[in-house]
């Protein structure tokens, strides 16, 4: 029986991708023979991943961060869209820019870094877009408006892009994390994660490389009929949303 031959290595680009969830994705696609670029704001760049500093909310910084991968890499053929903040607090104490800012990373941004990227893959006439949404986008969560809307906005960016460019050999989907086993996760108050857990029907926390490992497939040749979906990983915590 004859070995299937490996898929050449192709040119990604992760934002947000020097920690957490996005360090886990960027780390997925090393493993699977990729060269692997990261965005990052501040901190380290992890080994053995390609390091270019850029801000999300500035155009002309995403430019020159995909420039510089370009130039690299060669073109950006799986774009991840993980970049993103929160700003928690009830409606009626959210300020408009704890609205708008959360708004102009997470979903804005994702606009900015998919327009770059785009331009290279309708001339290549293929590429993976996927967008890390959140289970908080359709489902709702007390004291996350200005997130749960910008990560419900991520659908519809997916869905149009789908529409626009499907026919160029371009997906674009939305994997939608639930409670990760994250520093941050790790800090809540017990009686907090016990709350959290009660509502998850798998009864635990997600682990980084198991929402990597969805991304990482969806942006597979095995996934190339597959686009404006929304792949849930949480559990069974968000059924039908």
């Amino acid at each position: 029986m004859s070995e299937i031959p490996s898929a050449p290595a192709r040119s990604v680009l992760v934002t947000g991708g020097n920690r957490g969830i996005g360090l886990a994705i960027a780390r997925a696609f090393e493993a699977n023979g990729d060269k692997v670029a990261i965005t990052y704001r501040s901190g380290e760049v992890p080994e053995g991943l390609l390091g270019v500093k850029a801000d999300v909310t500035d155009a002309a910084s995403i430019d020159a961060a995909f420039t510089e991968v370009e130039a690299a890499h060669g073109p950006v053929e799986v774009l991840i869209a993980n970049a993103g903040v929160t700003r928690d607090t009830l409606l009626m104490r959210m300020s408009e820019d704890d609205f708008t800012s959360v708004i102009d990373t997470n979903l804005t941004g994702a606009f900015r870094v998919i327009k770059r990227a785009s331009k290279g893959m309708i001339k290549m006439r293929k590429g993976r877009v996927v967008l890390i949404s959140s289970v908080v986008g359709l489902y709702g969560s007390p004291g996350q408006i200005n997130y749960a809307a910008s990560k419900a906005g991520l659908v519809g960016i997916a869905r149009s892009l789908t529409r626009e460019l499907g026919s160029r050999g371009i997906t674009a989907n939305v994997v939608a994390p639930g409670f990760i086993n994250t520093d941050m996760t790790a800090e809540l108050p017990e009686a907090t994660q016990k709350s959290y857990l009660a509502s998850i029907p798998a009864n635990r926390f997600a682990e980084p490389e198991e929402v990597a490992n969805v991304v990482r497939w969806v942006a597979s040749n095995e996934a190339a009929y597959i686009s404006g979906a929304v792949i849930p990983v949480d559990g069974g915590l968000g059924m039908g949303h």
